[in-house]
C-alpha cells in the first residue's frame, strides 16, 4: 500500500473519532448547564476541543448557546467539528477507490449534515440537543457502515489503528481534565453529578453502574476508564486493540520497522496491564495520564516516520 494511502485512512479514521468525542462531550456538557443547580464551566470542554483564539473562547465561555456554535461551526477554530469533517472527507476523497462506496457516501452525507442551515437554527433559536443528536447519529451510521462493508485488510488495520489512537488520548484526556478540576474544588470528589457526567461523556455510564455497586468513587473511575478491558473506551481497550491491529501489518519488507514500532505499542500495553489504581496515585495520576499521552504521540510520530513517509 502507497504511504499516502495508509495516512489518508489512518487520519480519516482519527478525524472520525475526534468529531464523535466532542460531540458527546457537547451533548452531556450542555445538558448540565441547562440542569446544574451549581455554578457550571465550559472551561474544561474548551481546554480539550477548542484549539481557537483564546479571547474569543473567554468572550462566550458562559454562554453555552454561543459555545456550542463556536465548536461545531467556527471554520477559525482547527477542532470544530465543520472542519473535522471536512478534513475526514477530503482523506477520503483522496482514496475513494479503497473504501467502499456506502462508506464514502455515508461521510459525505455526514458533511453535508454539517453544512445543514437547520443545524445552526437549532443551536441558535431552539434546542442544540437536537442539532448534536442528529450529528452523532451520523457517526454510528458511519461506524456501522464501515463494519459491515470494509474488508479485513491492511486497510481495515489502518483506519483501526488511528481510531484507537484518538479514542485513548480523548480517554485520557477528559480523566485528566476532570481531576485537576478536583484538585482546586475537592468537594467535587462528593458531587454525584459531577462523576456523572463524566461517565456520560465517555459513554461509560451504565457499565459503571453494572460494575460497582458502591456509588461514585474516585478510584473506581480511574480503574474503569483506564483499566477495565471491557468498556470500548478506556485506555487497555484500545491499546489492546492498536497493538492487535499492528500485528496483521507484518511483512518481511518492513520488518525493522515493524519490530522498533511494535516494541513501542507492547511496552505501553504491558505498562498499563501491570498498573494498579494505587500505583497510579503514588506516582500522581496527572503525572501518569501525561506519560501515557507522551507514549501515544510517540506512537503516532514513529507511525509517520515508518508508514507514512511524513519526516
Amino acid at each position: 500500500m502507497l504511504s499516502r494511502v495508509a495516512s489518508s485512512l489512518y487520519w480519516l479514521s482519527r478525524y472520525v473519532e475526534r468529531s464523535d468525542g466532542i460531540l458527546r462531550m457537547l451533548k452531556i456538557n450542555y445538558a448540565s448547564s441547562q440542569d446544574t443547580i451549581q455554578e457550571f464551566t465550559w472551561d474544561p470542554v474548551i481546554r480539550i476541543s477548542s484549539g481557537g483564539n483564546e479571547e474569543e473562547m473567554a468572550a462566550i465561555k458562559n454562554d453555552s448557546r454561543s459555545v456550542v456554535e463556536y465548536l461545531l461551526f467556527n471554520r477559525d477554530n482547527p477542532n470544530s467539528i465543520i472542519n473535522i469533517i471536512t478534513l475526514a472527507r477530503e482523506n477520503a476523497r483522496s482514496v475513494q477507490e479503497h473504501i467502499a462506496t456506502d462508506l464514502w457516501q455515508c461521510l459525505n452525507e455526514y458533511y453535508h449534515t454539517v453544512k445543514d442551515p437547520k443545524l445552526l437554527w437549532y443551536v441558535q433559536k431552539d434546542d442544540p440537543i437536537t442539532a448534536l443528536d442528529i450529528l452523532i447519529k451520523q457517526v454510528m451510521l458511519y461506524y456501522g457502515t464501515a463494519d459491515s462493508t470494509m474488508e479485513r485488510g491492511e486497510i481495515r488495520s489502518f483506519m483501526s489503528i488511528g481510531k484507537y489512537l484518538e479514542r485513548s488520548i480523548q480517554s485520557i484526556d477528559i480523566l485528566d481534565i476532570k481531576f485537576i478540576s478536583i484538585s482546586s474544588n475537592p468537594d467535587l470528589l462528593t458531587d454525584t453529578s459531577y462523576w456523572k457526567h463524566l461517565l456520560l461523556s465517555l459513554g461509560g455510564y451504565e457499565l459503571y453502574l453494572k460494575t460497582y455497586r458502591g456509588g461514585f468513587e474516585a478510584d473506581n473511575i480511574m480503574e474503569l476508564v483506564i483499566l477495565n478491558k471491557d468498556f470500548p473506551r478506556s485506555a487497555i481497550y484500545s491499546v489492546n486493540n492498536i497493538l492487535r491491529y499492528f500485528e496483521r501489518l507484518k511483512s518481511d519488507k518492513n520488518l525493522d520497522h515493524y519490530n522498533s514500532l511494535s516494541f513501542n505499542i507492547g511496552r505501553l500495553n504491558s505498562s498499563i496491564t501491570y498498573t494498579t489504581v494505587y500505583s497510579m496515585e503514588a506516582e500522581g495520576l496527572h503525572n501518569y495520564l501525561i506519560k501515557l499521552k507522551n507514549e501515544l504521540y510517540g506512537i503516532g510520530n514513529l507511525l509517520d516516520k515508518y508508514y507514512f513517509a511524513n519526516y
